[in-house]
């Protein structure tokens, strides 16, 4: 059983948000929060495997809540779930610790889709924001280093490029007309070669490397 905490500023949001949480079998919303500090406090509690962060919020932002939850239960996954995509937010979320960023218009089944995936090690940027990550991350390695030599087949640079454009395993699956089992096998096989542990350190390592085409992401 998959245990979250959602924390949102508005309560009936958090109770729409528990509702279709607790329509799945396999995920209990333990409570709800309506600012930053609350969370943590019930973080300590209840010991979640993910919170469902909102970002602006009275009393404690969610960037600071997610920042504290981070350095203080490493072991939690924050996943935010807003409605801003403003860069400033975007980035200072995911410095802050963040292991994904949706907005608020993502469907209830991307949603609990990606709450299961993020504690499988995914990370879910919605579309609307993943294009601004990885060009940054671009911007920051225009010139690929060069001495690093890795032999990827053609098809695991699919998938790796794919996964540098935001794609989650179920949306490769559908574009290159596989499996998502088979995905993932590439996607394992990818982070061994490239000596790394998530999608996020797989996409940033294959832009350092030149292993994908910016222009492309």
């Amino acid at each position: 059983m998959i245990r979250v905490i959602v924390c949102d500023d508005q309560e009936i949001v958090c109770q729409g948000l528990s509702t279709i949480l607790n329509n799945d079998p396999h995920i209990q919303v333990v409570a709800t929060a309506n600012n930053g500090l609350e969370v943590i406090d019930l973080v300590a509690t209840h010991q979640p495997d993910l919170v469902l962060m909102d970002l602006k919020m009275p009393v404690m932002n969610g960037i600071q809540a997610t920042q504290k939850i981070s350095s203080s239960f490493p072991q939690i996954k924050v996943l935010v779930l807003t409605t801003y995509d403003d860069d400033e937010w975007l980035f200072d979320a995911i410095r802050a610790g963040a292991a994904g960023y949706l907005l608020k218009d993502t469907p209830a089944a991307a949603l609990i889709q990606a709450i299961k995936g993020t504690l499988e090690g995914e990370t879910y940027l919605d579309p609307n924001v993943a294009g601004k990550v990885l060009s940054n991350v671009a911007r920051q390695n225009q010139t690929p280093v060069s001495g690093f030599h890795v032999q990827l087949s053609e098809r695991e640079t699919d998938v790796l490029q794919l996964m540098a454009r935001g794609l989650t395993n179920a949306d490769i699956a559908r574009e290159l007309y596989l499996s998502e089992g088979t995905v993932r096998n590439y996607t394992s096989a990818i982070f061994t070669k490239l000596g790394v542990n998530d999608r996020t350190q797989a996409v940033i390592a294959a832009l350092r490397y030149g292993l994908v085409n910016i222009h492309d992401v």
